[in-house]
């Protein structure tokens, strides 16, 4: 009887725990691709975007935390198409109600945007392309997601003026 009770306890907290990690498209990658997470720590109404230099790639855009932001060839620089299972291995930079892609670094605050997410909410663009971060990068400064096609297409890192990067790391 104990057995039962304790197994039952148990599922019944993992159940009360689901909700809070559903619907977040945000994996252990970056706390910034998840705009209610970052919200919820700090006051600003803004998601920073900033530049960095990324192995042999060059000066690429970032997220606050220094991953590299990259696009998704099949978003044709107008809309985000990268959901459900894809949007967990390729988390979007989204944006909660309210805020807006704030510009650092090289970044242009001319080419920053916003897009629809299919999923709910926005994502922050740049030149028009959804921007997403990788699970598989290790961290800042990585970029183990240039040049792959998974998910449906080609995902490349996106250079400051705009242009598509499509180096080979």
């Amino acid at each position: 009887m104990r057995r039962r009770f304790l197994s039952l306890s148990l599922l019944t907290a993992l159940l009360a725990a689901a909700p809070a990690g559903c619907g977040s498209s945000s994996t252990t990658s970056s706390p910034t691709s998840s705009a209610p997470s970052a919200t919820a720590s700090t006051p600003t109404a803004t998601v920073g975007i900033s530049t960095a230099s990324v192995s042999k790639l060059g000066v690429v855009l970032v997220d606050e935390q220094g991953h590299t932001l990259y696009i998704f060839m099949p978003d044709r620089h107008a809309k985000v198409t990268c959901t459900g299972a894809c949007a967990q291995v390729w988390p979007p930079l989204k944006l909660a109600s309210g805020q807006a892609p704030k510009a650092s670094g090289a970044v242009k605050s001319s080419l920053l945007g916003s897009a629809t997410d299919p999923e709910g909410g926005s994502v922050a663009t740049y030149a028009g392309w959804p921007l997403y971060t990788y699970a598989g990068d290790s961290g800042p400064g990585t970029d183990s997601g240039q040049g792959l096609n998974i998910n449906g297409g080609l995902w490349y890192a996106i250079s400051p003026s705009g242009a598509v990067i499509t180096a080979a790391p």
